[in-house]
């Protein structure tokens, strides 16, 4: 879980959707990669709660931001 703004390239290295910056950075420079149904080719984009991010041929992630975890924690 995140706690703070995630940039898109960030968010598919963790998230295990690629191995390394170069690949996230390739495909969303390729166009392969849509937040909320629409492309983005920037790397940078920072993600808001709730977003979803959606790879070409691969999965969809939802963005989560600060949500509580079990047990009241933050």
């Amino acid at each position: 879980m995140a706690t703070g703004p995630i940039r898109l390239d960030q968010l598919l290295k963790l998230s295990g959707a690629v191995e390394t910056g170069g690949q996230a950075k390739h495909l969303i420079q390729d166009g392969k990669v849509k937040v909320n149904g629409a492309v983005e080719t920037r790397r940078g984009h920072q993600l808001s709660d709730q977003d979803l991010v959606s790879l070409e041929g691969g999965p969809v992630l939802r963005v989560v931001i600060g949500s509580e975890q079990p047990g009241g924690e933050r």
